[in-house]
């Protein structure tokens, strides 16, 4: 296991040392796992430096109503062992709130955590069935799970073919892992609801080949329409793949963690993605107050902005996962009146958000005891002449299918 870098206002970066994650008495402590390496590194690698720049200007700033607050961070290599670890050590460091990373390892945790009463979130993966909070009282989605991403694809593919799927075929290829296969339920429902034929196509772990699945889809089963739920090094392989088959590309969606900057650049570049389009839960783009004020820290320090801010798909995310953080905790300090706050205080300071949009970057986020999902809304960008462009608004479709879905696993 490695213990990576804590980004602070004075400092790029610090030795990758344990001593790099002790946090001083009068810090808060958020325990975040990350994924520098693995077969997700894709992800990590600027996911996490957007998360600690968010951080740190909130530190630069004068912190949480004077707290000041310590991100520890542990490269979990998207494995269970190692991010179990990980908790046991953010857990002896008074973490009040933890960042686990990727659906195997938040099933690996959700009953500790519960059990040890400290929150955690699970931004775009994770179960769906934390959306709801009288179940999971201390995990929180924050952004559309896997069961609202695919109904927004459904949606969006229904608006595509004039709001009538009677009769189409839809391809739905997931990254084969209990994380992949989670959407699969909703586009069951959905089919029938729709009239709509659909087949699963598995990648295999590692998801380095979709050759097969590719030719399953465009050849034998004639899809009009393809979901893509995929991530790590699937995306760029299956972009790929479908570009060479011919087939077109605005006619595939892909979900949060199937179309990054760099996904687009493995997969051969941005004429190859040309009209691919991507669910998305935090804006993708560089123009957003937020990202100005931390250019502008940077600046100030005499520091040119990390590398890292021009892939703004990950990055972006980062700076939203840890804005949503520190607003619970803001939320906490508050109430209490003190930077001594407990998880379960966090936890109800998570629920008091509201109308959190961090400038344009997040849709409304609505927090409540019952929804840890925040309302499910996503929006959708286009690759257009070697850009993201939103093609819609922030949405949200079929909630009452996703909802009663959701009521039906409590029950179970």
């Amino acid at each position: 296991m490695k213990l990576l870098r804590t980004l602070g206002f004075a400092a790029a970066a610090t030795a990758a040392m344990a001593a790099a994650n002790t946090a001083q008495a009068d810090d808060i402590v958020i325990g975040m796992m990350c994924d520098r390496t693995g077969v997700t590194a894709v992800t990590g690698t600027v996911l996490c430096p957007g998360y600690h720049d968010y951080i740190a200007l909130v530190n630069a700033n004068g912190g949480i109503e004077g707290c000041s607050v310590k991100a520890n961070e542990v490269d979990i290599e998207y494995k269970v062992p190692p991010a179990v670890e990980a908790y046991q050590r953010f857990k002896s460091d008074g973490a009040v709130l933890v960042s686990p990373f990727g659906t195997p390892m938040v099933a690996a945790l959700l009953k500790t955590m519960e059990e040890d009463k400290i929150p955690g979130t699970s931004a775009g993966f994770g179960t769906a069935a934390a959306a709801n909070g009288e179940k999971y009282p201390y995990m929180f989605p924050i952004a559309a799970s896997y069961w609202s991403q695919t109904a927004a694809a459904v949606q969006f593919a229904k608006d595509k073919f004039e709001g009538d799927l009677n009769g189409k075929k839809i391809a739905y290829v997931f990254y084969d892992n209990p994380a992949g296969r989670e959407g699969i339920p909703v586009i069951t429902e959905l089919a029938k609801q729709e009239g709509f034929d659909f087949r699963t196509f598995a990648i295999p772990v590692p998801g380095i080949e979709a050759g097969p699945q590719v030719l399953d889809i465009t050849r034998r089963f004639r899809a009009d329409f393809v979901i893509a739920h995929v991530f790590g090094r699937a995306p760029a392989v299956l972009l790929k793949e479908l570009k060479r088959s011919g087939y077109q590309m605005d006619n595939v969606i892909g979900f949060v963690w199937a179309g990054s900057e760099g996904d687009i650049a493995a997969a051969g570049g941005w004429d190859v993605a040309e009209g691919y389009n991507t669910i998305q839960f935090a804006g993708v783009g560089s123009n957003y107050p937020v990202l100005e004020e931390i250019r502008a820290m940077y600046k100030a320090n005499g520091e040119d902005p990390p590398e890292e801010m021009a892939s703004t798909v990950y990055y972006n995310r980062g700076v939203f996962q840890a804005a949503v953080h520190v607003k619970a905790i803001e939320n906490a300090v508050k109430a209490k009146g003190s930077c001594d706050v407990t998880g379960t205080e966090v936890r109800d300071g998570m629920r008091q958000i509201q109308d959190f949009t961090l400038g344009g970057l997040v849709p409304p986020l609505k927090i409540t005891e019952k929804d840890h999902e925040g309302g499910g809304y996503v929006r959708v960008f286009q690759v257009q002449d070697g850009k993201y462009v939103p093609v819609t608004d922030w949405y949200r479709s079929y909630r009452d299918t996703v909802l009663r879905l959701l009521e039906e696993e409590h029950k179970g």
